[in-house]
């Protein structure tokens, strides 16, 4: 009887302790996880705008871990026991930041340098996208739209920085600088590291005529005057398909000239055989071989 005690009771405390190693199982578990060092392997990419997700890979990630960006705690995604996302807050200001994991046990990983880029700028439209070659003042004054522009963007005109007025963050202004006519890209940048999609400008140099005026009367010949855009010093005058002026505004046929005045404006002095007026046809043509459309004139 009293062996059979003996022996009830020893398997009884046989029983417990093994019972308390079982519960105490998870807690040395645990404990031995959370003794394993944080270590960051890689962060891509090392330098993002706000809204672009990062992907960190390394260990001792726990699945409550959280990713850190200086004092501001991120939204944190743990993909596996290696591997896990943040995306970088929309409104965090550009800048270098500490990048580091904070587990929930308390445990810090190692800090890394992570620069947040300014947010990328988008350039929509150029108005006007065409300006005249000769163009002057406030005519070569362009609106640069789009959005996400800001105390830090800098305009490119093909590939060199150009002093601009920042209007509002949709809303650039500058003014073309003087260079001859072709295409020439437009991009804007708040960081060298990102750029907007490029935009073309046109410089034109063909020539226009706006209109015709009959201007002063002599003697034998009277003077017509051509107003438009892009002539040239050396530009000629087709009436009715007969060259006059052209090579600095020389003669050409019998006492017909040509006067430059400016790129706006040429002066026909002609020399009518009567005064009858009749209808003939005038194109200005530049040295580039460039013509203007063709227009027809009634006069002597």
């Amino acid at each position: 009887m009293r062996k059979t005690l003996r022996a009830l009771i020893f398997a009884f405390s046989i029983s417990l302790a093994g019972t308390a190693s079982a519960a105490d199982l998870p807690k040395r578990i645990n404990k031995g996880f959370q003794a394993q060092p944080i270590a960051i392997l890689s962060v891509i990419p090392a330098q993002a705008e706000p809204g672009v997700k990062v992907t960190l890979s390394g260990s001792g990630f726990g699945e409550n871990s959280v990713v850190f960006l200086g004092s501001v705690e991120v939204a944190t995604r743990v993909v596996g026991e290696k591997q896990i996302e943040f995306n970088v807050p929309p409104k965090l200001e550009a800048g270098l930041y500490a990048l580091y994991v904070k587990r929930s046990d308390g445990t810090t990983g190692r800090s890394y340098n992570f620069t947040v880029l300014p947010v990328r700028p988008v350039l929509s439209s150029l108005q006007p996208g065409r300006i005249s070659v000769c163009a002057a003042g406030k005519d070569r004054e362009v609106i640069a739209s789009g959005s996400h522009f800001g105390s830090t963007t800098i305009l490119f005109f093909n590939g060199a920085a150009l002093g601009s007025t920042l209007i509002s963050p949709e809303s650039i202004s500058f003014t073309v600088p003087t260079v001859p006519g072709g295409l020439y890209h437009v991009l804007v940048k708040n960081a060298p590291e990102n750029s907007s999609v490029p935009l073309t400008l046109v410089v034109e140099t063909r020539p226009e005529i706006g209109y015709v005026t009959v201007g002063g009367e002599h003697v034998n010949y009277y003077e017509l005057t051509i107003s438009g855009t892009n002539f040239n010093q050396n530009s000629s005058l087709y009436v009715d398909g007969v060259q006059i002026g052209g090579r600095g505004g020389q003669d050409m046929v019998d006492r017909e000239k040509l006067i430059y005045i400016d790129c706006t404006k040429l002066i026909y002095q002609r020399h009518p055989y009567s005064p009858v007026n009749k209808d003939f046809r005038l194109q200005v043509v530049n040295p580039g071989g460039e013509g203007s459309q063709v227009i027809t004139v009634s006069a002597p």
